[in-house]
């Protein structure tokens, strides 16, 4: 029951983002919106993820974490109704959704954490997220069609699930299954966005919530032999290694948010239907699912880890050059690779929290520090793209933006590998936090 609640839970954490972005170009009429806010549109989101962090946990303490994503998620259904059948309200009601969705996404590791639940849950949460971003783009026009021509109508049906799922959170509560799952395994959070574990709430420079839902005894502690844990507790911001996790998991949101604001936008301009452009942006998502699952699980292998940070960057590089210069009858395949790589870079994002950990502490605080600053940076993605196209008049100087940011993230794929572990752990909170087992983390060679 809470695994099926959780699954739910994730698929309406994307579709209020992704809907939006595969209909950009009706928004002027339907909603009397002028192009100039176009870009502020596509960016609302990421930055009430970046503000929003801490709701949850505090929400958490006061009604539990299973009443506090229900919570959240009528919040988010009523943002989809109010935005999509008050065209005033139709930017406050999509910043109102990006709060309601970072709320409830970072609860979801500490319901997956208290479940006890392996890698497959979080992978299988992960796979909702990439879901419901692809429902969300590839069923508007459908669903528009269905109604009528109503594009608001198509947008304020998502409300349906978004309280069918605070419905079932609400009646599991969050609270442990009577025969959790063993852990061990790399667990990562899927999103847009986001994971962290809520145990720990509002620390003032935590945007984002407290770590993933990491099993204790996950397959790899390290990669580098040079990996070594501090003798004496180091700040987080003076450990190189964290901020090359932070500008990995940056980078590869701003990545994903630029082109979802504006794949299908630039897929219109280059001769193709909106119904097509809006149904590539849902491949997009789709083909990315399988290698947002298995990134996690490769990442446990130390041989495969210290090609996949360096070669997921460069990879994205290459996909989106490809869009670019692709044509029309070529998109599906070039679109679809784009997905893939991107989608594998968000669980590599995700699995580094934990792999470059000392210690579930540790992972906490890497985790917020990573999201807090990973989403400020992310949310000037949609922006970004969108000025250049209106500066340059055309798509060549955000694709190509897009792709140097993609080398840059590379060299932080690198960094955030090859460095030392992070650790602010000391004997006393891994005892704490890891009973019966040492309090000094092995280091995997």
């Amino acid at each position: 029951m809470v695994l099926l609640a959780l699954v739910l839970v994730s698929i309406n954490l994307r579709p209020a983002i992704t809907t939006i972005a595969g209909v950009m170009n009706q928004l002027e009429d339907a909603f009397q919106l002028g192009p100039q806010w176009l870009p502020l549109l596509g960016t609302l989101p990421v930055l009430a993820f970046g503000v929003s962090g801490p709701i949850g946990p505090w929400l958490a303490r006061r009604l539990g974490a299973g009443r506090a994503v229900a919570v959240a998620l009528l919040v988010l259904a009523a943002a989809l109704i109010v935005r999509a059948t008050v065209p005033a309200l139709l930017l406050p009601g999509t910043f109102l959704c990006g709060m309601a969705i970072m709320t409830a996404s970072v609860l979801v590791p500490q319901i997956v954490k208290t479940n006890r639940g392996t890698g497959w849950w979080t992978g299988l949460c992960a796979l909702g997220f990439g879901l419901g971003a692809a429902l969300g783009a590839g069923l508007v026009r459908p669903l528009e069609h269905a109604l009528g021509g109503s594009l608001g109508g198509a947008l304020a049906v998502w409300a349906v699930p978004a309280l069918l799922g605070a419905f079932l959170i609400q009646r599991s509560g969050g609270g442990p299954t009577s025969a959790p799952a063993a852990a061990g395994n790399v667990t990562s959070a899927g999103n847009a966005a986001s994971a962290g574990n809520a145990t720990s709430a509002g620390n003032a420079t935590s945007a984002a919530g407290e770590a993933a839902a990491l099993t204790p005894d996950s397959p790899s502690s390290a990669v580098a032999p040079s990996a070594v844990v501090p003798n004496a507790v180091v700040p987080l911001r003076k450990q190189r290694t964290a901020w090359a996790v932070t500008a990995f998991f940056g980078l590869q949101a701003m990545l994903y948010f630029a082109i979802t604001s504006w794949l299908a936008v630039f897929l219109v301009s280059e001769g193709l239907s909106s119904v097509d452009a809006a149904a590539l942006l849902a491949w997009f998502s789709l083909a990315g699912l399988p290698a947002s699952l298995l990134a996690p699980v490769l990442a446990g292998k130390p041989k495969v880890l210290r090609v996949l940070g360096p070669g997921l960057g460069l990879s994205v590089a290459v996909a989106l050059i490809g869009v670019l210069v692709a044509p029309s009858g070529a998109q599906f395949f070039m679109v679809g690779v784009l997905g893939v790589v991107q989608s594998a870079g968000f669980g590599l994002a995700m699995a580094l929290v934990v792999i470059r950990s000392a210690g579930p502490l540790t992972a906490g605080r890497l985790s917020a520090m990573s999201q807090g600053f990973g989403f400020a940076l992310a949310s000037l993605g949609p922006l970004a793209a969108g000025l250049l196209h209106t500066w340059s008049g055309g798509w060549e100087a955000p694709f190509l933006a897009m792709a140097g940011e993609a080398l840059v993230l590379a060299a932080a794929g690198y960094l955030a590998i090859r460095g030392p572990l992070v650790s602010i752990e000391t004997p006393k909170a891994t005892a704490k936090d890891n009973p019966g087992q040492s309090s000094t983390p092995e280091l995997v060679p």
